[in-house]
């Protein structure tokens, strides 16, 4: 018989805060809904203190020696993290490196119109890697192709910093760029 394997995307974890019956410590430091401290009390007469008043008895500092817990509505809680969680995910900015590829024996108009394209992935912050395939016979002029790298680096309109200096592997030669900010 055979095993069939599910795979699961993985998704982000928002840490979850021990709530009302959940806390396990015995006593804990309790802040009311203002923000004023009540002091340390026995965890049930903590959850009972913020039933009365309506609220949810939630752990936010279960590593401190007692636990500190707070008085507050927990489902509006846990939104506000939430939300914050994905705005904050929104702000990070991914870069990408982008590839541009030329040859020896690239023509003027397809050199040029590669140079535009690469000062657009420039000026939108990505890191660009600019390759060079060699075929054939091109392998024995070595100092051309480093050369051809070079003079294209040098036409693009953005000011770059060199990241990875010109790299032979395999039958390429490439350097890598990022926009100097």
């Amino acid at each position: 018989m055979r095993k069939s394997y599910k795979f699961k995307r993985k998704q982000t974890q928002i840490k979850k805060f021990a709530y009302n019956h959940m806390i396990r410590a015995h006593d804990v430091v309790v802040i009311d809904t203002d923000g004023e401290q009540l002091g340390e009390l026995d965890t049930k007469e903590a959850i009972k203190i913020a039933q009365d008043k309506g609220f949810d008895l939630v752990e936010v500092q279960p590593t401190a020696k007692p636990p500190i817990c707070k008085i507050m509505n927990y489902g509006s809680f846990q939104y506000k993290r939430e939300k914050q969680i994905k705005k904050q995910k929104a702000q990070t900015k991914t870069l990408d490196v982008k590839s541009v590829r030329i040859s020896l024996k690239i023509g003027e108009h397809d050199k040029q119109t590669r140079i535009k394209q690469a000062n657009k992935f420039l000026e939108k912050g990505h890191k660009i890697k600019i390759e060079l395939i060699l075929r054939g016979r091109e392998f024995t002029h070595m100092d051309l192709a480093r050369k051809a790298v070079r003079d294209f680096k040098d036409e693009l309109a953005v000011v770059t910093v060199v990241e990875q200096d010109v790299t032979k592997q395999g039958n390429k030669l490439f350097i890598i760029l990022i926009p100097e900010k």
